[in-house]
């Protein structure tokens, strides 16, 4: 059998022929066990390399320079220059062929901008140094203007907020979902290679929930079976003034629903009780009610298999009841970064 032997006793110009082939053909359909063989490398130095090539394609395979790394360290101007890059931009931004701040796009955004060139632990410690950690991403809609956020943050929320002061009303942050039979969410314990088979009915059926909360941490829902149309979003609206001892104002998103004739129509009629206001377009992560939902979907949608869809109302309401005697719960859901801003 071929003896395996450490990649880094190979030539450069070996190791980058060596390192193109190896990719190649593992994504022309070979197992990396197999190439690791063919090639004389060890699995882990393909998985390596496959690893490079995702996050930077064939320029990440080119030969690198061995040994330490020469040239000047940056200094702290730059050091601040290349940190606000990163939370400013995204590697595509900046013309870099990666699409998350790894620490190879962040070399590669170093070099481009100081000359420097620096080793991958060096680039981990800097980035530890700065305040960077690796984190999973938010997902934030193209169509998003941030300019609009900004005025929401600064401006309009603020003077919502003193307009509620001034008239005794209680502000309220409403969404709504749909949810169905087939939600699965969370991990389950198997032997490895055998993937956990969890039985259900193979029937899908969904209903609907419209709710909101407040940074008090009171909670008001309405679970229907129908689609979510004005006539729905209005008798959501006359029980929660209802239920309310103080004047409601309603912060939504621009749901074609909640612009509708129908509903202005109503609020308008309805002034002394409610007032709507809209939060900046693709923005759901400015509402503390997108909490709740991802809350509900998790424990009470995806955690336990309903076998009907009257089951699964059922469940939804019940997780939802026994949330509202927790008004610590859905304080909770106003700690995010990203609602902090919702808190008083």
């Amino acid at each position: 059998m071929r003896k395996k032997k450490d990649a880094r006793s190979i030539s450069r110009d070996g190791q980058e022929a060596i390192r193109l082939r190896a990719v190649k053909a593992v994504l022309g359909g070979m197992k990396k066990t197999d190439t690791a063989k063919h090639f004389g490398v060890h699995r882990g130095t393909v998985q390596r390399w496959m690893k490079e090539y995702r996050e930077g394609g064939k320029r990440a395979l080119k030969k690198k320079k061995q040994g330490r790394p020469q040239g000047k360290k940056i200094d702290q101007k730059q050091a601040k220059m290349i940190s606000r890059l990163i939370t400013d931009k995204t590697p595509d931004q900046l013309k870099l062929p990666f699409m998350l701040w790894t620490r190879e796009a962040v070399r590669e955004l170093v070099h481009d901008r100081t000359s420097v060139s620096v080793s991958l632990p060096t680039v981990g410690r800097w980035l530890k140094e700065w305040g960077f950690t690796p984190q999973k991403p938010v997902r934030r809609a193209f169509e998003q203007d941030p300019a609009a956020v900004q005025r929401w943050l600064d401006e309009e929320y603020p003077a919502i907020r003193k307009a509620a002061k001034k008239e005794g009303a209680q502000i309220h942050w409403g969404d709504e979902m749909g949810m169905r039979s087939d939600h699965q969410t969370g991990t389950s314990y198997g032997l490895r290679g055998k993937t956990p088979v969890i039985p259900g009915t193979g029937k899908r059926f969904s209903c609907h929930m419209v709710s909101t909360v407040t940074n008090r941490g009171m909670l008001r829902f309405m679970i229907f079976k129908e689609r979510f149309k004005a006539d729905v979003f209005v008798r959501f609206l006359r029980r929660l003034i209802k239920s309310s001892k103080r004047k409601v104002y309603l912060i939504v998103d621009g749901h074609p629903v909640h612009k509708s004739g129908k509903v202005k129509k109503w609020v308008e009629k309805n002034k002394k009780d409610v007032r709507l206001f809209y939060l900046p377009s693709y923005s759901p992560e400015l509402n503390p009610d997108e909490f709740l939902n991802q809350d509900v979907k998790s424990n009470a949608v995806g955690r336990r298999r309903a076998e009907s869809q009257s089951e699964l109302m059922a469940d939804v309401r019940g997780y939802l009841r026994s949330t509202q005697k927790q008004p610590g719960i859905v304080r909770t859901y106003f700690h995010a970064p990203s609602v902090k801003y919702a808190m008083n």
